[in-house]
C-alpha cells in the first residue's frame, strides 16, 4: 500500500468548524491528502463573529513542529493565523530547513466578520518574513491592499498588486483573490507567477454563507501541492473546489455560515484531473 501524501497546516482553531485548522483538515480530507496540524491561537468564534483570540506561545508551536518534524515530514504547508513576531520568526526556521517543500500562505488579517486579527506591525512583520518563503499567497483584495499599499479597484491595480508580490515582495506565486471586487456575476481570480498570469472565473452566488472560504482555498491549493501538482493546477483545482463549496452550503449557524467542505469529492470525485 502506498502510503499518502501529507499536508501540514499551521494556523488557528475555530470551535464552529468552518475556518481555520478544522477548515483546512476536512479540505485536506476532501482532496484525498492525510492532514496534520500544528495550532498558533485558539480562537474563540463562530457564524457571527470573534469573541476572543488566545495566541499560544511561541514554545508551545515550537513543541507541536518539533513533533511533526522528528516524525513524518509533509509534501506541502500552509500557515493560516500567525499573530505574534516570535512565531513567525520560528516557523520562517522550519521553512528554510525544509525548503524543498511546498509552501502556501492565507495572511489571515481580518475575519468575515471584519474584525481585525492582527495588528499593523505584525503585518509587516508578516512581509519580512514568511511572504518571501512562499510558493503561493493567496490574499483576497483587502488583504493584498494591507500588503502592497495600494487601492484595488480594478483589474489594471490587481495586476500591479501582483507584480509587487512577484517582483518586490519575492513570493513565486500570488492569487488575488476577487470576491470582494465589484463584479455581481462572476468571482474571477488571478494568479501570477514569476512568467505568467492566469485567471480563474466562477459564478459568483448570493449567500452571506462564506465563512472559513479563504482557509478551505488555501488549503485545497496546499493538498494539491503534496500531491506534486503544478501552482497552475493545484489554483484551476482549488477554483473550483470553493465554487462548489460555496453552493453547496450547508446553512449552519445564526451569522455568516461556513462553506461544504465535501461538496467537491460528492459531485466530482477525487479523480478528476
Amino acid at each position: 500500500m502506498n502510503k499518502p501524501k501529507i499536508a501540514l497546516t499551521i494556523a488557528g482553531t475555530d470551535p464552529s468548524g468552518g475556518a481555520g485548522v478544522m477548515a483546512d483538515l476536512k479540505s485536506f480530507h476532501a482532496c484525498g491528502v492525510y492532514g496534520m496540524a500544528a495550532i498558533t491561537s485558539i480562537v474563540a468564534q463562530n457564524t457571527k463573529g470573534v469573541q476572543h483570540i488566545h495566541n499560544l506561545e511561541t514554545s508551545w508551536v515550537k513543541e507541536q513542529l518539533d513533533s511533526v518534524f522528528d516524525d513524518e515530514l509533509p509534501h506541502a504547508i500552509k500557515t493560516g493565523m500567525i499573530a505574534t513576531h516570535e512565531t513567525m520568526e520560528l516557523i520562517q526556521t522550519y521553512l528554510k530547513n525544509h525548503s524543498n517543500i511546498p509552501y502556501v500562505i492565507d495572511p489571515v488579517m481580518l475575519a468575515k466578520s471584519g474584525d481585525s486579527l492582527m495588528d499593523d506591525e505584525t503585518k509587516k512583520h508578516l512581509q519580512k518574513t514568511l511572504l518571501p518563503l512562499a510558493d503561493v499567497v493567496t490574499p483576497n483584495i483587502p488583504e493584498a491592499e494591507e500588503i502592497t499599499g495600494l487601492k484595488i479597484d480594478t483589474e489594471d491595480n490587481i495586476r500591479k498588486a501582483g507584480h509587487i508580490f512577484i517582483n518586490e515582495i519575492g513570493s513565486k506565486g500570488v492569487v488575488i483573490k476577487g470576491g470582494h471586487s465589484a463584479d455581481l456575476n462572476n468571482a474571477k481570480d488571478f494568479l501570477f507567477t514569476k512568467d505568467d498570469v492566469y485567471t480563474f472565473e466562477e459564478k459568483r452566488f448570493n449567500t452571506p454563507h462564506t465563512h472559513g472560504t479563504g482557509c478551505t482555498f488555501s488549503a485545497v491549493i496546499t493538498a494539491e501541492l503534496a500531491k506534486g501538482k503544478t501552482i497552475y493546477e493545484a489554483v484551476k483545482k482549488a477554483k473550483k473546489f470553493i465554487s462548489l463549496s460555496i453552493e453547496h452550503t450547508p446553512e449552519i449557524g445564526q451569522g455568516r455560515g461556513p462553506v461544504n467542505h465535501f461538496a467537491y469529492m460528492k459531485k466530482v470525485g477525487l479523480d478528476d484531473e
